[in-house]
């Protein structure tokens, strides 16, 4: 699906002032650029551009509320100076999976003053020598570069994975849970049942038995 179709649809008849978190994950952009996201989406707190075929970002709009910018699996290789011009409040960058080379490519970020995390997972850059401690020493603002801190602490909540994965076995071991709560009512209700039809069994007899003495 095209970009600008895309962002269409998730707009979901609101206007672009009432939008916060907009994913445009796996659509398709035309040129290699951002199509369509203008800086009408000025409360965007949240932008997920994922595998879209990107090369540039040089038409990314104004966002001066944007925190956090997915932008992992393009092709981007540089001119991240427009970041630093257009979202000047940037916290969380996720360029992984870009054609990032460089540590003088991420030059441009030191303009980012709130930046704290950076993941630059499968860039080239991360095979230089050295990478870490060159990154960290380019951008003293970040706390967190590729899930680790300077001294390899890993960061909050950065295993969603696993994290889902808890949650699927709690859910799994709650509906275990439930499915013998449903089987003992269900013998419950049965022993019920057999008592209620003895009860009227009984009923019935004693009916019977006063009929007789009537007679």
């Amino acid at each position: 699906m095209e970009m600008k179709k895309r962002l269409n649809l998730e707009l979901r008849n609101r206007k672009p002032a009432e939008v916060k978190e907009l994913v445009l994950d796996n659509c398709r952009s035309d040129d290699g650029k951002i199509i369509g996201l203008s800086a009408d989406f000025e409360n965007l707190e949240f932008l997920s551009m994922i595998n879209v075929n990107l090369v540039s970002v040089s038409n990314l709009p104004k966002l001066g509320k944007l925190r956090k910018l997915e932008l992992s699996d393009n092709r981007i290789s540089g001119g991240l100076e427009v970041l630093a011009e257009r979202t000047p409040n940037l916290t969380h960058l996720n360029l992984s999976g870009n054609k990032i080379k460089d540590i003088n490519t991420l030059e441009p970020l030191k303009k980012l003053p709130n930046l704290r995390s950076l993941d630059l997972f499968n860039c080239e850059v991360t095979m230089l020598n050295n990478y870490r401690e060159s990154v960290f020493e380019l951008l003293p603002q970040l706390t967190y570069l590729d899930g680790f801190d300077a001294d390899d602490q890993e960061a909050p909540d950065s295993d969603p994975e696993a994290d889902g994965l808890d949650d699927e076995y709690d859910e799994n071991g709650e509906e275990g849970e439930e499915d013998e709560e449903d089987e003992e009512e269900e013998e419950l209700d049965e022993d019920a049942i057999d008592d209620e039809d003895e009860d009227e069994l009984d009923g019935e007899e004693e009916e019977d038995g006063v009929d007789d003495e009537v007679s």
